[in-house]
């Protein structure tokens, strides 16, 4: 409930590779950065297939610069150089046919247990090669699985495959056609979505029995760029329940009806991360590699209005601290577990700090080498886990006395990953390019 994925099961497991520990692993058909979600002993996962082979994933998030210097160099104009890169890097609806489909595995074996396709034809936009076409992560509520697909629409399917009703979605133009990636967020009876685009952003709010829309509220953010690919989260504090969002520039927070309560201003260009809570405090972090704003916020309940602290400030009533330098995530949304704060960003830079005041009490690379980094870090166990898109997950110590960075083990799966792995009582699901891993401590 707190967007926070960490754990205190005791057999949860520390140690694994591809032959160790391995419950059970299973081919997960196409292409997908969408998590796993599970409820009983059901676990869903989207992807998408095609009619051909997909450009393959980037990795990393320099290449586009350091290919761009490449061909600057060859002579190019940056216009020539633009064009080039963009028909490396992007994958354009004149060019493939897809499939966006919902597949559902039994959690005790693996097993396949059925598939629903929710759209076949040409994509609605581009997609980045860093992207795919199903990076948005169902949700559940035990009753039907929710697939919020930004360019199409939304689908929900009882737990036995059958459709229960589907709302179509307008489909609006995305940065540089980079593609889509906001989950919908649930709470009680309702769905909410947010979508940033080039065109016209909205939140907006759905009936998950009907699929009928409730309400939408149009968003006006600031900058150039105005695509954003953060989920929104539910905020359960002492004062309300309320929807805070993510988007270039701003965090905005609504009340359930669909009207502002605060906005936070000062944040990063670049709007992925997913907002999350712990201790009645909410934090928000934002910002990309060559920003020289990268923020991290503590924001008390409770705000209204503008919250933003001036601009030679750091805090006020409802800004518990805000750190424009705090090295903000891009792609990864940090962790809070025992009591520190930690904060990956894509590029293995890993750091804790003090929650409460922001104090950086140590920051080091993950590893040697270890320099891309997409998926979210998780924790239990005294340990904090990030899974390189290498495949390889770091166990870093998460001792409370530790004032210095210690590595323990890494864990390697040998495959390319993006996805965040979902907890699943004592069980680490794990989703690579290729393969859907059940990972258990074998008795």
């Amino acid at each position: 409930p707190n967007s926070n994925p960490v754990s205190e099961n005791p057999n949860l497991p520390v140690s694994w590779s591809k032959t160790e520990n391995v419950e059970w692993v299973t081919d997960v058909p196409g292409v997908g950065w969408s998590s796993p979600v599970v409820w009983g002993n059901r676990v869903f996962v989207t992807a998408a297939t095609s009619d051909k082979p997909m450009k393959p994933p980037s990795q990393g998030v320099d290449f586009s610069n350091e290919y761009l210097a490449e061909l600057r160099k060859q002579g190019l104009t940056a216009a020539e150089a633009n064009k080039k890169l963009y028909e490396r890097d992007r994958e354009m609806p004149d060019e493939i046919v897809i499939g966006l489909t919902l597949f559902c595995y039994d959690l005790e074996t693996g097993k396949k247990l059925w598939e629903r396709e929710m759209y076949k034809g040409r994509p609605a936009g581009g997609r980045h090669s860093k992207n795919s076409f199903a990076s948005e992560t169902p949700t559940t509520d035990g009753e039907r699985v929710y697939v919020y697909l930004t360019d199409y629409g939304l689908f929900a399917y009882d737990f036995e495959g059958k459709q229960t009703w589907t709302t179509p979605l307008k489909s609006h133009a995305t940065t540089r056609d980079w593609g889509t990636g906001a989950s919908a967020a649930l709470h009680k009876d309702r769905l909410f979505v947010l979508n940033d685009n080039e065109e016209q952003s909205f939140v907006a709010a759905f009936d998950t029995r009907t699929g009928k829309e409730i309400w939408r509220t149009p968003r006006t953010v600031q900058p150039a760029r105005k695509t954003g690919w953060s989920t929104p989260f539910v905020w359960e504090n002492r004062a309300r329940t309320e929807l805070v969002t993510l988007g270039p520039g701003v965090a905005i927070s609504y009340g359930l009806d669909g009207a502002e309560l605060w906005r936070m201003n000062r944040m990063g260009g670049y709007a992925i991360q997913s907002p999350f809570a712990w201790n009645d405090f909410l934090f928000v972090t934002s910002g990309a590699g060559g920003e020289d704003n990268r923020p991290i916020v503590a924001i008390r309940a409770g705000g209204a209005g503008d919250i933003t602290p001036p601009a030679a400030e750091t805090s006020n009533d409802h800004v518990m601290w805000y750190d424009r330098a705090a090295g903000g995530t891009y792609l990864p949304t940090p962790v809070i577990y025992k009591d520190a704060l930690y904060v990956l960003n894509d590029k293995g830079i890993f750091s804790r700090r003090n929650p409460e005041t922001g104090e950086r009490i140590y920051q080091s690379r993950v590893a040697p080498g270890a320099a891309a980094f997409t998926a979210s870090p998780w924790a239990y166990n005294g340990h904090v886990f990030v899974m390189s898109e290498e495949g390889d997950t770091f166990v870093i110590d998460a001792g409370p006395e530790n004032k210095e960075y210690r590595l323990v083990r890494t864990n390697s799966l040998d495959d390319f990953s993006m996805a965040t792995p979902a907890i699943v009582g004592d069980r680490l699901l794990i989703r690579t390019q290729h393969h859907l891993y059940s990972i258990r401590n074998r008795k």
